[in-house]
């Protein structure tokens, strides 16, 4: 049977994080001060975590952080990953999120160990803004730089992705429209949603989808094409056809009722949602010997708790108990 939870909700997508350092301090994400907060754990154990998941129906693997670049013997992880088998018989889907830093390097042997796609965060084409938001300077031609080395290493699509927050980087919404264009890529804009560190969220705050939708149409009319139930983003190409935006809305239209997502953070906790306001213990378990059978009934049960949906905006809205950063995005 595949692992499902008590919704009916097939659970077929895993998000590993394998650190919460990051070399960004992205100003939606992080304060600026504080550093890791949770331990990394080996790859091995990542990859024991990784198989369980698999053996109970999982077919698609997202790497992320924190940054996942800064970690030494990604390469070999991403092969160790690629060996594994679905239920049909073939690898797992495996993709990584990155702010691209580090990518030109990388993307090739990352390819050529295994993984299938790239989404690389970058939230203005301006380099200056870049900077402001990032906190680091003279970084936007790095990871423009990884973002090209991921397109010649056949990472495709390659997805940008841009949180937009505002009053901060909405006039950034039409230049990356143009860049999707000029670069072949798919840009993804994301509402602002209340995980940084410094929980400063609020409603006033979100760029909506509608926005989004209106204020690229005024530039060049989009046309709304297929996506699965299952993909957290609205899909869109410009009239001409050359150009492809996603919008990911978490506030304005939640996705919730076609989750098929479970998360592993850094220190080895189960999340069944962004949202959630606890933590199930997988590593504990394992540092206690657990056998793989009882591993995977604990996963399953931990899989029977999965949230309905989230309440962001609602009175009774309790934020998650860690930010975007100690969960893995």
């Amino acid at each position: 049977m595949p692992l499902t939870d008590k919704y009916g909700r097939p659970i077929t997508d895993l998000r590993i994080s394998i650190t919460d350092r990051c070399n960004y301090k992205c100003v939606y994400c992080r304060t600026g001060t504080d550093g890791p907060a949770y331990a990394e754990l080996t790859f091995d154990e990542y990859l024991r975590m990784a198989h369980l998941f698999v053996d109970l129906g999982i077919t698609k693997i997202r790497l992320t952080g924190g940054e996942p670049l800064l970690r030494n013997g990604l390469v070999n992880f991403v092969r160790n990953l690629a060996k594994l088998r679905t239920s049909n018989g073939t690898p797992p889907d495996i993709a990584l999120t990155t702010n691209g830093h580090l990518l030109a390097d990388l993307a090739q042997p990352l390819k050529d160990a295994g993984l299938h796609r790239v989404t690389v965060s970058l939230d203005a084409v301006e380099p200056d803004l870049f900077a402001r938001i990032t906190r680091v300077p003279n970084a936007f031609d790095n990871v423009v730089a990884g973002i090209r080395a991921a397109r010649r290493a056949g990472l495709d699509p390659v997805k940008v992705n841009c949180v937009l927050l505002r009053g901060f980087n909405e006039d950034q919404i039409v230049p990356l429209g143009k860049f999707a264009r000029e670069e072949g890529v798919v840009v993804r804009f994301i509402e602002f949603m209340p995980l940084e560190e410094d929980r400063a969220w609020s409603p006033e705050k979100v760029v909506t989808l509608k926005e989004i939708v209106d204020t690229l149409s005024a530039y060049r009319p989009l046309v709304e094409i297929s996506h699965e139930r299952s993909e957290t983003a609205r899909k869109y190409r410009f009239d001409d056809g050359i150009g492809e935006i996603g919008i990911i809305a978490p506030v304005s239209m939640p996705f919730c009722g076609q989750c098929s997502r479970v998360r592993i953070t850094s220190d080895g906790k189960i999340r069944t949602c962004l949202f959630s306001v606890w933590d199930h213990d997988l590593y504990e378990l394992m540092r206690r010997d657990a056998s793989d059978r009882d591993c995977a009934a604990f996963i399953e049960g931990v899989m029977a708790k999965k949230e309905a949906r989230h309440h962001i905006g609602e009175p009774d809205f309790v934020p998650a108990s860690r930010t975007m950063v100690h969960i893995g995005g």
